[in-house]
């Protein structure tokens, strides 16, 4: 089988080693859930699952292939009102000795409660051109420039 992307519902255990190896071999996309507070502790529950396999890998190999496998990370929070909203986008760039390092490229910055109780704010650009764009443009998806300098709102 060569399939063209890796589709895994979501990871809750030692099935986190399996995803990443498979997601290291040379597909071109694959996603999967895994439930976090932030995009930094999605990583580090993504460690521990790994750990759970028992197979004493060193951490900096799982970083490494996390590094590797890894390229967004998409942040959906349930919010007080109850609705759930991207609250981020963030990109995972590469390593620095032991920690994966990442960069927000959008985030969403609440402003309050409307009237009707729901969450206002805004979704916005930080400014940073993820990396991953050149990648995209090379498969001949051209991103608008300046999609990452402008303020993006949220009803």
């Amino acid at each position: 089988m060569r399939p063209d992307r890796i589709i895994l519902g979501e990871v809750r255990s030692d099935e986190a080693l399996d995803m990443l190896q498979a997601m290291n071999t040379g597909h071109d996309g694959g996603l999967t859930t895994i439930h976090a507070n932030s995009p930094r502790d999605a990583l580090y529950r993504l460690d521990t699952m790994v750990a759970m396999s028992n197979l004493n890998i060193p951490e900096k190999a799982v970083r490494n292939q996390t590094a590797s496998a890894i390229n967004l990370i998409i942040q959906v929070t349930r919010l007080s009102d109850g609705t759930r909203k991207v609250t981020s986008i963030t990109e995972v760039i590469g390593i620095e000795g032991d920690v994966v390092t990442m960069q927000d490229i959008f985030v969403f910055d609440r402003t309050g409660l409307g009237a009707d109780g729901k969450v206002c704010g805004r979704f916005r650009a930080t400014g940073i051109r993820p990396k991953c764009s050149e990648r995209l443009a090379s498969c001949g998806i051209q991103l608008p420039v300046d999609m990452f300098d402008h303020i993006k709102a949220v009803a």
